[in-house]
């Protein structure tokens, strides 16, 4: 017979993950659909009763974004422009419906290679904390997310939050996703991007990821070292020079790998080119 657990404090939560195989829940909007018409065959540890998993608060160091804190939560929240991409992938995890139950931390341990919120906080620098009755660490999200459903969570451990260093939330930042429709829509290729000017209007610093076309959302680190001291008028030749060798697309019913490698190009450009805006320009647009 499998149990069903909802603790109210961390500390029990842990406790329980020490005791046996939980599978740790929130939002669940994945988890079910994909059960079917299948009994559930897995004790159930429901973490929404867990007041200090929700929530966005400041550190001295990092920005930490709770692990039940949901999507609609964080495209409402006062954050700086450099988590502009972030609040526009919340508005394309599925359904608004979705977006106020689904959690962030279960769209990283979800591990879709089309997961809307991975580049975004990816361009972010952010790091996933693992806690266990034992121990806390903090892994890097691409550490984290090690494949196609596959993440480096340990028996016992869950995320209980997503750390981003204030250290990179400098710049602005935007998001695009390429699907066979505008609403509810798994990604074709999605590319989050944030930019960073100097006073001379220059590209200081430039982060850039591409999810949907390979296993796992990858940062595109040459092309980020290309832009470097290059103008925002200069970025449409820079990303049509580049490789972009971190991706490995492949052929499914949404796409081609070909296909893929070539529309992850241009919104890479797009992606670039908004983030690199000035201000009042976007707003205007």
């Amino acid at each position: 017979m499998t149990r069903y657990a909802r603790p109210t404090t961390l500390d029990e939560a842990l406790a329980l993950l020490g005791e046996g195989a939980w599978r740790v829940v929130a939002g669940a909007t994945d988890f079910y659909p994909a059960l079917g018409s299948s009994p559930i065959r897995q004790d159930m540890l429901d973490i929404n009763s867990i007041a200090e998993l929700r929530g966005i608060a400041g550190t001295e160091a990092h920005l930490v974004i709770g692990a039940r804190t949901t999507w609609t939560e964080v495209r409402r929240a006062p954050l700086p422009p450099a988590f502009d991409a972030l609040k526009q992938a919340a508005r394309e995890v599925g359904s608004v419906q979705i977006q106020n139950v689904a959690s962030v931390a279960g769209n990283l341990c979800n591990a879709s290679p089309a997961a809307d919120g991975v580049p975004a906080l990816m361009v972010l620098d952010a790091e996933v904390e693992l806690r266990s009755s034992l121990a806390t660490r903090h892994l890097a999200l691409p550490d984290f997310i090690l494949g196609n459903r596959r993440t480096a969570l340990r028996p016992g451990e869950m995320v209980t939050a997503v750390r981003v260093p204030k250290a990179a939330t400098g710049g602005r930042s935007a998001f695009l996703k390429l699907g066979a429709r505008r609403y509810l829509v798994i990604s074709i290729a999605m590319v989050a991007a944030r930019v960073t000017l100097d006073r001379d209007g220059r590209i200081e610093a430039a982060a850039v990821a591409v999810g949907a076309c390979s296993a796992a959302a990858q940062r595109l680190r040459v092309l980020e070292a290309e832009l470097q001291g290059k103008r925002p008028d200069d970025i449409e030749d820079v990303v049509a020079r580049a490789p972009l060798d971190e991706l490995s697309p492949i052929d499914d019913v949404r796409g081609s790998a070909h296909y893929r490698r070539s529309a992850a190009r241009e919104i890479v450009a797009r992606a670039l080119l908004a983030a690199a805006a000035d201000p009042q320009r976007r707003a205007a647009a």
